[in-house]
């Protein structure tokens, strides 16, 4: 049994919405769950009520979900580092640690190779030349034995513990009202409340959302949260976790299946250039334990890959061909939406597929996007409605500028059907795989998106098998193994990403038993996934998803016997129908959960076993010593990151490319030096004498991305593109609400209607008044609301180092009355 690695990047949640009820405290920040994930927030306000949980908002607004808090405290925003910062330097500087936790459960005790350091705002090994680390130094000191050394007193000075206390000793109380702007007795009475669950009977949650994501260190905003949810003991266990709360109902499906440009199925990766064979290829991803007893599960990642591979390409992929390795494309680099559109905007792309997303609304500087969408030679745009990207080359006036004549981009619209006019599973926050039912036929010409890229790949292996090609192998012989060729059902494809035998599958405790699974059958779970070609799995994760029993997903018994909000035969979530990742570190390195009152799992002297599906094999005895992370080579988590996040082993505060004031803690290294950044977006960063205003972008309860614009009753319920000021900021501009308003940056403009608030108030940061303007993000020159600039007119080309994520979250801008009314 296995679980993701605790990343903590762009994720999942590691519990689940329910659980959210078993919390003491919870903490919103980097998102706003009442506003945009008004239903999930019924977990929250059921732990206010019954458990009489804490909550605490940390937001540059005081949102909808600030008015249920117990405690909300204003941040200016860019600076959830700085605040975190100091969140952990406080747990350290007063012993507000779970420490049976933080010893046995993190990598706290390693020792940290000699040549690591930190010195003026950089890590060691830093290429200015290249914006990059050589990271080779951020890692252990190693034994004779191949192990990594530790001190289990965290005495040494290098150990990890030593090392992160010296680091965010800088971040004290006063620091961080001078970074963040947060009143400095506001700020020690969360941490007060915070620290209150290092005690093993309490737990806090951590929920967020793009509002972390979305910055030029976005990975590391999360990061700092996750080391202190791991110093306080609150991975693994009821009522805590890094809940990761994602927008679309299939965003999480989205990275689970391998949409993202690096990225296979469950999380595999695509081989880079210097990997042009499987051995390789292999020899970086089988981690190898670097602790006694250590379970690694990654070293199954062969039965992984070559069980998708076999999905892929069936009879072909043999051990004698490494198993079509060949056939899998070898990166140079990452072809991420921020490069994507760099190559595009150089002229170097001719066409591009765009298919249930909308770059013209939701991708930086919209200039720039427009632009290079103009020296395609065509695009293809798979939508249910139309949206501004396929119509870019549209005249809307002031809105989108554009000449029709000087644009010859050849447009293709496909309609497609939307989630209710087809049956299939939807992925949630939690993990869970929920499957639903068509309600409605498509209207007109409108066709699911199986059907259109059925017929594409049909078509064009057509013509591969007609005329040829320069590669033809993975084309000619994907496994298409569809009744209907031209339209694979839902649950054909469910049932090829849960995987199959191939061959009969022998039993691995004894050859002459029955096999335990024969020939065409579907697979139990990835337990049953093997390197020697007898499965097909198209996604690991999810094998277990569609079996011998029938369709998992589509369980609907909510019973909860033990009210602990896991309800575990609803619909099915991965890995394993598993509700709490890590739930192995909810218990002692005995097996005795750390609190009795919410038991997730336990060892009852034969086996692991509870509410949940154990996060260990469940005959790993405890004595065995295998830590509760399994899928990290240390057995552990990581407080110290070992090189694996390009800006820095511990989080650091670095400010937003566009800041109103310089980088405190170094001045000489004000941004993320290793952020995703090309040459020209550099250039057009604005600077605070111009633009001397912080802007963050921002979503509504009554509008969903850029879609129901385009439905009458949310058009009538939010008409108009506005912009929230508070109400210092409107008295010093002449402003009054409802007055119209230009908001610049360097790189467009946008006019809009003033809305005027108490719940923005500027803040002093180091000495300096900056106030903050709120751009709600929906309005375009589309659909039934009045027509809208886009918030992202405003927005920087510019993208967090480790997952390329651009930077809407903080932004300058200027703001004054409008000269004109816009026509």
């Amino acid at each position: 049994m296995a679980s993701l690695a605790p990343t903590f990047g762009r994720g999942a949640m590691t519990n689940a919405w329910a659980d959210i009820k078993n919390a003491n405290v919870i903490v919103i920040m980097g998102g706003n769950a009442a506003e945009a994930h008004p239903c999930g927030f019924k977990w929250v306000t059921e732990a206010k009520h019954y458990n009489k949980a804490k909550l605490i908002v940390v937001d540059p607004r005081f949102t909808r979900s600030a008015a249920m808090a117990d405690l909300y405290m204003p941040i200016r925003p860019g600076t959830d580092i700085a605040w975190l910062g100091g969140c952990i330097n406080y747990l350290l500087s007063n012993d507000k640690i779970h420490h049976d936790y933080v010893v046995n459960y993190t990598n706290a005790a390693y020792i940290v190779k000699d040549a690591y350091g930190f010195q003026d705002g950089l890590f060691t090994g830093y290429n200015a030349e290249k914006r990059d680390y050589d990271r080779s130094s951020w890692d252990y000191v190693l034994g004779d034995d191949g192990f990594a050394k530790i001190d289990p007193t965290l005495e040494d000075p290098r150990c990890v513990y030593q090392l992160m206390k010296t680091h965010y000793s800088r971040y004290t109380p006063e620091m961080v009202e001078r970074i963040c702007g947060t009143p400095k007795d506001k700020f020690l009475k969360a941490c007060e409340w915070i620290a209150t669950t290092a005690a093993p009977d309490k737990a806090m949650t951590s929920m967020y959302a793009l509002g972390w994501t979305q910055h030029s260190k976005g990975s590391q905003n999360i990061r700092t949260m996750a080391i202190v949810q791991l110093l306080l003991g609150n991975i693994g266990v009821a009522g805590g976790g890094m809940n990761a709360l994602r927008g679309h109902s299939n965003i999480q499906g989205l990275t689970d299946l391998g949409l993202m440009s690096n990225l296979l199925p469950g999380y595999l990766t695509l081989p880079v250039d210097k990997e042009q064979d499987r051995a390789t290829y292999l020899s970086t991803r089988l981690f190898k334990p670097l602790r006694p007893g250590q379970i690694s599960y990654w070293q199954n990642y062969p039965k992984f890959f070559t069980s998708f591979q076999k999905a892929m390409y069936g009879k072909m992929a043999t051990a004698e061909n490494d198993y079509r390795y060949d056939w899998l494309p070898k990166l140079d680099v990452t072809y991420d939406v921020l490069r994507a559109f760099e190559l595009m905007f150089q002229g170097k792309m001719n066409g591009y597929f765009c298919q249930g997303f909308n770059p013209v609304m939701a991708f930086p500087n919209k200039k720039k996007i427009t632009t290079a969408l103009a020296k395609l030679k065509f695009l293809v745009v798979m939508d249910p409605l139309a949206t501004e990207t396929a119509s870019f080359w549209e005249n809307h006036g002031v809105y989108n500028d554009a000449d029709p004549k000087a644009i010859q981009t050849e447009v293709f619209r496909l309609p497609t059907s939307c989630f209710a006019e087809d049956t299939g599973s939807l992925t949630n926050s939690g993990r869970w795989l929920q499957w639903h039912w068509k309600g409605a036929e498509p209207p007109g010409e409108a066709q699911t998106d199986v059907w259109i890229m059925s017929q594409l790949y049909r078509k064009v292996r057509g013509l591969y098998d007609k005329e040829g090609g320069a590669f033809p192998g993975p084309v000619l012989n994907l496994v298409w193994p569809y009744a209907v060729p031209d339209d694979p059902t839902t649950d054909e494809i469910a049932k090829e990403v849960n995987g199959s035998a191939l061959e009969d599958l022998p039993d691995p405790t004894d050859p002459n038993k029955p096999p335990i699974l024969k020939a065409g059958q579907q697979l139990d779970g990835f337990a049953q996934l093997r390197d020697d070609g007898k499965t097909a799995c198209g996604c690991w994760i999810y094998s277990g998803c569609y079996t011998e029993k029938g369709n998992q997903m589509a369980r609907r018994d909510n019973s909860d016997p033990t009210n602990s909000g896991l309800a575990p035969n609803w619909a099915w979530s991965w890995p394993a129908n598993r509700r709490i990742l890590y739930n192995r570190a909810s218990c002692d390195l005995q097996g005795k959960p750390y609190n009795p009152k919410h038991k997730v799992i336990a060892w009852n002297g034969a086996k692991w076993a509870g509410v949940d599906i154990p996060d260990i094999p469940p005959a790993s005895a405890p004595e065995a010593g295998a830590g509760p992370f399994i899928m990290n080579a240390e057995g552990v988590a990581r407080l110290f990151t070992r090189g694996m996040m390009r800006d820095g082993p511990f989080p650091e505060h670095y400010e937003p490319f566009e800041a109103p004031v310089a980088n405190v803690l170094h001045p000489k290294v004000g941004p993320n030096p290793v952020a995703r950044v090309f040459k020209g977006d550099m250039e057009v960063f604005g600077k605070a004498d111009d633009f001397p205003m912080v802007a963050t972008t921002y979503r509504l309860t009554e509008h969903f991305h850029y879609w129901s614009k385009h439905v009458l009753i949310n058009a009538i319920l939010q008409p108009e593109q506005f912009v929230e000021i508070g109400e210092e900021l409107a008295k010093e501009k002449g402003v009054v609400a409802g007055d119209r308003v230009e908001v610049r940056s360097n790189r467009g403009k946008i006019t809009a209607v003033a809305v005027v608030t108490k719940r923005i108030k500027p803040l002093v940061i180091d000495g300096k008044t900056v106030h903050t303007v709120g751009i709600p993000i929906h309005w375009g020159f589309t659909g039934e609301t009045k027509k809208g600039f886009g918030a992202n007119m405003l927005t920087p080309y510019v993208g967090d180092a480790n997952i390329e994520t651009p930077e809407y979250k903080a932004f300058l801008v200027d703001l004054n009355k409008a000269p004109a009314a816009v026509s």
